[in-house]
């Protein structure tokens, strides 16, 4: 059985194959927004799904090609309930590093957890936010997802 280290180019020297990237990925499919952003200015927004993440970036399905070198902010509705009652959201800005069809790949830069706002009876009824969204962690806590298992 062949392995990445037993495959050769034409001079008889090894190649390496497969994925080489530093961070494990993590397969999830979680809705998000996006925002193309150039000198600041927001471009275009968007709405789409992650494929994979990673402490080092991230691939989504955007619904649409993005041209690749712009910087993008995503936010990510994580699945998990502060205190079982606020809605979170991972926030990624980075440089998109590739772009094929809808998939984009993303390289992180920056990255935070925010609350979401916390659902209120009031807020069901006008349907508006009871309070802005709050930093909860940075790289710290999201360094972690390379450390489980």
């Amino acid at each position: 059985m062949a392995t990445a280290w037993d495959k050769r180019n034409t001079d008889g020297d090894q190649l390496i194959a497969g994925d080489r990237r530093q961070d494990r990925r993590y397969p999830l499919h979680l809705d998000c927004r996006w925002k193309l952003i150039r000198r600041r200015r927001v471009l275009e927004t968007g709405v789409g799904n992650t494929v994979d993440l990673s402490s080092g970036g991230l691939q989504f399905d955007a619904g649409r090609h993005l041209p690749e070198g712009l910087n993008v902010e995503v936010s990510i509705s994580w699945p998990v309930l502060l205190h079982s009652v606020a809605p979170l959201q991972l926030v990624v800005s980075g440089r998109i590093v590739r772009a094929r069809g809808r998939m984009v790949a993303v390289r992180t830069v920056q990255h935070e957890f925010r609350t979401a706002g916390v659902l209120t009876d009031r807020q069901n009824a006008s349907g508006s936010a009871s309070h802005a969204p709050t930093v909860l962690a940075t790289s710290a806590v999201f360094a972690t997802l390379g450390k489980m298992d």
